[in-house]
Formats: structure tokens, C-alpha cells, sequence
């Protein structure tokens, strides 16, 4: 019984022994390996052996593109105006050695690095140019923690600003703002539009106090020159009876007798006569006016 229990006992130390020294790393990882508490090696994916009871593995660290949620945090302008931003960063660890050994923990160290570096940036810019510049803002970010990381083993691919907009309070002062710029230019185009208004009433006014006194000048022109045919008229008129009477006062005595005793008619028969003067003679009357005796 002592035997088989030795030989038991040899069997377990030499399967422990053997599982102790194989180690298969899976793909996508990278395993430290530290011996009597130092750094000895890593071991790279695949069927690995180490020194049993010597070496152990420290460390498991994951080699591939690794996603980083930066979370959102309020940033400050240049111009006092409070944004909210996150982002989101892909990083690669080349060399674990450096990542576990140089840094306590390498993705709480790069969370933190881009926040620092993302206030910084967006703290130098103002409000405008911070929501409209996210590739520009993405460049400085990236260019700005690479060095840094870079000496923990481990490269930036990317990093990705998610989001970046005004904090509620900003956001409403904003659309006050914005309300306020929609009201003034209403305001000025209301006013310019009352202003072509009252510009082309004036000219059309003006227009046509133009055209008046352009028809009462042709109108006046007209009458001028109906006045003056008339006159013309009247004078040939008066040449021709001259000519037509000559020393002859009678015709001439009963044409104005008959006018005249028209004249005495209209006038008598206007509601304001009241009271009519014939002369005694009148063909001695007109005689006078003919200038004859």
C-alpha cells in the first residue's frame, strides 16, 4: 500500500509538472511570463513550455485593436460657451511588455489622457469652430497622445470623436439667440420691403403728377391754339363783313338788332332779372356802336 500510494503521488507530481510546463496561448493574445517574480519572456499564440514551479504567467494581454469608450464630459471654449463631447479610440498593443510594466493600467491611463487631451484642445477653439471642426479636432487628438502612448507599447489607430454638441443651457441660450437673429431679419425685411413700398408709391406719384402737368400743358397748348384759330377766325370774320357792309351801316344795324334783341330776350328770361332798360333808339344805338351818324 505504501508503493502504490508513492506511485500515485510521483504520477499527479509528473502530470502537474507537465501541465505546468505547456502553456497554449490562443490567438489574439499574448501572455507574460515572469520567473521567481522578474520579467522572463512572452509567448506568443500557439504551444508554448515553460520551467514548471519556476515560471507563471503574469499577465494575458489581448493583441487585438482594442475599443476605448471615452465617456462624455463637459468642456470649456475659448469663448465661455460649455459643449459636451465623447469619443471613441482604437488602440493596438505591440509590445506587452511595456504595456503591463510600464503603466499600472494602460486603459485607464489612455481614457484619461485623451480626456485631459480632448479639453485642451477644444479649450482653444471657439464655440463655432469647435462643433464644425471634428476632423481637425480628431487629428490634434490623435497627434497629441501617440508619443505618450507609444511608450507603453501600444499604438493609437484611432480615435473618434462621437459626439460633440452644447450643454442644455448652452443649448437654449442658443435658440433664444437664434429666435432673436430670425426676428431681427424679419424685422429688416419687413422694413426694406415697406421702404420699396413707399419708394415706388413716390415714383409712381411722382409719375403721375409728370403726366398731369404734361396733359394740362397739352391742354393748355390746345386751347391756346384753339383760341388763337378762333381769334383768327373771328378776325377774317369781321375782315370779310368789313369788306362785304363797307359804307353800308343798314345790314350790319339788323344783324346787331337781331342780337341784341336776342340778348334782351335771354336776359329777360333769367329768374334774377328783375328789371329790364331798352334804349329809345335802338337803331340809333347800334348806329353808335357801328360808329355812324
Amino acid at each position: 500500500m505504501a508503493g502504490l500510494t508513492v506511485i500515485v503521488i510521483l504520477t499527479f507530481l509528473v502530470i502537474l509538472t507537465i501541465f505546468l510546463g505547456v502553456r497554449i496561448v490562443p490567438q489574439g493574445y499574448k501572455h507574460v511570463v515572469q520567473r521567481l517574480g522578474k520579467y522572463h519572456r512572452t509567448l506568443n499564440p500557439g504551444l508554448n513550455f515553460v520551467l514548471p514551479y519556476l515560471d507563471a504567467i503574469a499577465h494575458k494581454v489581448i493583441t487585438k485593436d482594442i475599443s476605448m469608450d471615452i465617456p462624455t464630459q463637459e468642456v470649456i471654449t475659448r469663448d465661455n460657451a460649455v459643449i459636451m463631447t465623447n469619443a471613441l479610440a482604437f488602440i493596438n498593443v505591440i509590445d506587452p511588455q511595456k504595456a503591463v510594466y510600464g503603466v499600472d493600467d494602460y486603459r485607464f491611463a489612455i481614457v484619461n489622457l485623451i480626456q485631459t487631451s480632448l479639453r485642451s484642445i477644444v479649450g482653444e477653439m471657439d464655440l463655432d469652430d469647435a462643433l464644425s471642426s471634428r476632423e481637425m479636432i480628431k487629428s490634434k487628438l490623435k497627434a497629441a497622445i501617440s508619443d505618450d502612448v507609444s511608450a507603453w507599447g501600444i499604438v493609437v489607430k484611432t480615435v473618434e470623436i462621437q459626439d460633440i454638441k452644447p450643454s442644455p443651457t448652452m443649448q437654449q441660450a442658443m435658440e433664444k439667440q437664434a429666435s432673436a437673429e430670425r426676428s431681427r431679419r424679419a424685422a429688416i425685411t419687413e422694413a426694406e420691403g415697406l421702404k420699396v413700398a413707399a419708394i415706388l408709391k413716390a415714383e409712381g406719384a411722382k409719375e403721375a403728377q409728370i403726366q398731369e402737368a404734361e396733359g394740362k400743358l397739352e391742354a393748355s397748348r390746345r386751347d391756346a391754339e384753339a383760341k388763337i384759330i378762333m381769334a383768327e377766325a373771328s378776325r377774317e370774320a369781321i375782315k370779310r363783313v368789313s369788306d362785304a357792309i363797307g359804307e353800308r351801316h343798314l345790314p350790319a344795324v339788323y344783324l346787331l338788332g337781331e342780337r341784341y334783341v336776342d340778348a334782351m330776350k335771354q336776359l329777360a328770361a333769367s329768374p334774377n332779372s328783375k328789371i329790364i332798360a331798352l334804349p329809345g333808339d335802338i337803331v340809333k344805338s347800334i348806329q353808335g356802336i357801328l360808329g355812324g351818324k
